[in-house]
């Protein structure tokens, strides 16, 4: 008898020490997991009893939570929801969350472990969780230019301030109203998310950190940047430009956009070929270089690296191992080069910064709900990509491009603007990307910017970089410049 009742104790001992352990297991190390589930709805209707921070441009809400007469005690709302859309994301009972109001929840709804002070507060005092605010990097004026400029369009824009990383705008068209999903009429929501997830041309994707596209004649920098540091090449180093580039390996020639030499030479120089974005002389570069100069020096401007984690951004990429055909058309953004709005918009920041690319953020500082700083954000360093010598170069190189160039349009008055336009081919089926990537001032830059424009309804022959793009990169930076 003794001996059942010790095997029985023994058990019900290990039973409960098992209890114990997946407590403690559940409550110190799966909490946040089970939590943040979508089908957890005890937490998710605790969540949105919570008065949710506010997500702040400067002093202005554009995304805050608003006393409600439901069962949720407060309604998310959206103020220019589609501006900002692809920075907040949405705020969904049914369909979670995404963008900031994803990377900053606990941070948001006040449950981080850097407000457990304001927390126990709260608790003491019988006070209901408040949420903390979160202020993003972006500039007001410069976000609604860029979102005004894509009207009708479909593509993305943009804008980093050199020195520090900040992202002064990021605008993708089409977009959405993050209010239809935020709303607490739940049939409601299921039809703007049926509607929003169907819709072929994709409004809820943020073209600009998630979608990689071929850059085109705007990867000439990053060429022209190999060029200028090997050592091989000065602005003025003549390359081979004829209207037609034989390639090794293949009968298919590499060809200038309009069928002529570049510039009315065989041998423009290096700054020419840039200024009118001559393919076969980046080509016959690329081809000297070779795929492992390029890919080195695209990497220290960023490619290969994801940015943005915050909105789940994507690495941009340049082939892994090109043959000579190839290694021409990546020496001037086709092939298999892909790159992120985001990312070109990296590139010319890196040269504006005398060849040295900042870390991008969009997150400035974190607050309580009594202010308090939980924290700042501080500018990083990434890569210096180029010597500050070589960047002085390619900004001179730049700056002829918009003031004699392809990148006209982009002209500012009273302003000296670097720039350089691009128009990606991909298919016969589908028109080219139109792109323009450029800083202002050339001498003092407050801003860098990439345009990409997807479609924009006109007719193929009418699409190109300097034409679609750069006013709508003109337009932001002015934002910036309070031009």
């Amino acid at each position: 008898m003794n001996s059942a009742i010790r095997r029985l104790a023994v058990a019900a001992i290990i039973l409960m020490l098992a209890l114990m352990a997946n407590s403690t297991y559940l409550q110190a190390f799966r909490a946040n997991d089970l939590n943040g589930r979508n089908d957890n709805r005890r937490v998710r209707d605790s969540q949105f009893s919570v008065n949710r921070g506010p997500i702040l441009i400067g002093s202005t809400p554009v995304a805050q939570s608003k006393p409600s007469n439901d069962r949720f005690k407060f309604q998310r709302t959206y103020a220019s929801g589609k501006v900002y859309a692809p920075v907040t994301g949405f705020y969904s009972y049914k369909y979670g969350r995404s963008g900031i109001e994803l990377s900053q929840n606990s941070e948001l709804n006040g449950s981080d472990p850097s407000m457990a002070f304001r927390r126990i507060i709260d608790v003491i005092s019988n006070r209901p969780q408040q949420g903390g605010s979160v202020t993003l990097t972006l500039n007001a004026a410069a976000q609604q230019a860029a979102y005004s400029g894509l009207a009708g369009k479909t593509g993305a824009v943009v804008a980093i301030e050199p020195k520090t990383g900040r992202i002064l705008a990021m605008a993708t068209m089409p977009s959405y109203d993050p209010n239809e999903l935020a709303s607490h009429d739940l049939a409601k929501v299921d039809a703007a998310w049926k509607r929003l997830t169907e819709d072929p041309a994709q409004p809820m994707l943020n073209r600009a950190v998630r979608q990689t596209y071929p850059p085109g004649s705007t990867f000439k920098l990053v060429t022209a940047a190999a060029a200028l540091s090997s050592g091989k090449y000065t602005p003025e180093t003549k390359v081979n430009s004829p209207a037609e580039l034989p390639l090794p390996q293949t009968t298919t020639p590499l060809v200038n956009e309009d069928n002529k030499n570049c510039g009315g030479s065989n041998n423009a120089t290096l700054t020419i070929a840039l200024r009118y974005s001559c393919n076969t002389a980046f080509g016959s570069v690329g081809l000297d270089l070779g795929p492992d100069v390029l890919r080195e020096q695209a990497a220290k401007f960023g490619f290969g690296e994801r940015q943005l984690p915050e909105l789940s951004g994507v690495a941009s990429q340049f082939p892994g191992d090109p043959n000579p055909p190839q290694t021409a058309q990546s020496a001037i953004g086709q092939f298999d080069v892909r790159a992120t709005p985001l990312q070109m918009a990296m590139v010319a920041a890196g040269i504006a910064n005398k060849g040295e690319v900042m870390k991008p953020y969009l997150v400035q500082n974190v607050k309580t709900a009594d202010l308090k700083t939980v924290s700042e954000t501080k500018p990083e360093s990434l890569h210096q990509a180029i010597s500050p010598g070589v960047a002085a170069q390619l900004t001179a190189m730049m700056v002829d491009v918009v003031n004699n160039g392809t990148g006209r349009p982009g002209r500012i008055d009273g302003v000296q603007v670097a720039g350089k336009t691009g128009t990606a081919q991909t298919s016969k089926e589908r028109p080219p990307f139109a792109w323009f990537t450029a800083f202002a001032p050339a001498n003092d830059p407050k801003v860098a910017v990439a345009v990409l424009i997807e479609d924009a309804n006109i007719p193929r022959n009418d699409i190109a970089g300097g034409t679609l793009a750069a006013p709508i990169a003109k337009k932001v930076m002015e934002a910036v410049l309070g031009q």
